[in-house]
């Protein structure tokens, strides 16, 4: 009899926690915002690797989950390793979903921004980008890098929201050289 009962209220019980919706963000404390789960960072091309060239465009691929719980406010892009800094024509800049050979919908992109101390890029997007798309930043470097090699870019997302607090993706690579490819 008693093992009945807990075997009915054990069913009540675990129906009850997994009927609960998912959170649309998560606030923890302080009133801060955070993704309930992390976009991907699913690649970074871009369309030209010869090192000294100019007109190459770098994609910078997100996919957002459709339980991530919150839209995309932001992404910061930041050059962390190579031997060149590369700079940009940020008023060039422009995002879509889908992929770079699959562009659908532009996105409405509020402002982007360049700290000149550590050369982070933040593009803001209005509105913000919700869950469930995968979508691309396009950025076109003033000119490919002039020393060879691995460069790589730090990937940060914010969430809409207030004090919203970004999540590290990764790192994409562009690897430059002298002889360099196309793309696509």
């Amino acid at each position: 009899m008693v093992s009945q009962i807990f075997k009915i209220m054990l069913g009540v019980i675990s129906g009850t926690i997994f009927m609960v919706p998912p959170l649309l963000a998560l606030n923890i404390g302080n009133d801060l915002t955070i993704f309930n789960k992390s976009p991907r960072l699913v690649d970074v091309v871009t369309t030209l690797s010869r090192i000294r060239v100019d007109g190459a465009t770098y994609y910078f691929t997100v996919e957002l989950p459709t339980n991530i719980g919150e839209s995309l406010q932001q992404l910061t892009i930041q050059q962390s390793q190579g031997l060149d800094r590369i700079y940009f024509y940020l008023d060039d800049t422009i995002a879509f979903e889908g992929k770079p050979l699959e562009q659908e919908n532009n996105l409405n992109i509020a402002r982007v921004k360049r700290d000149l101390d550590n050369n982070k890029i933040s593009v803001i997007f209005e509105p913000p980008i919700p869950p469930g798309k995968t979508f691309t930043i396009a950025l076109k470097p003033k000119i490919n890098p002039e020393i060879s090699g691995n460069y790589q870019f730090a990937i940060t997302a914010y969430p809409a929201g207030k004090n919203a607090q970004g999540l590290y993706l990764g790192l994409g690579r562009l690897n430059f050289n002298q002889k360099g490819d196309r793309f696509p």
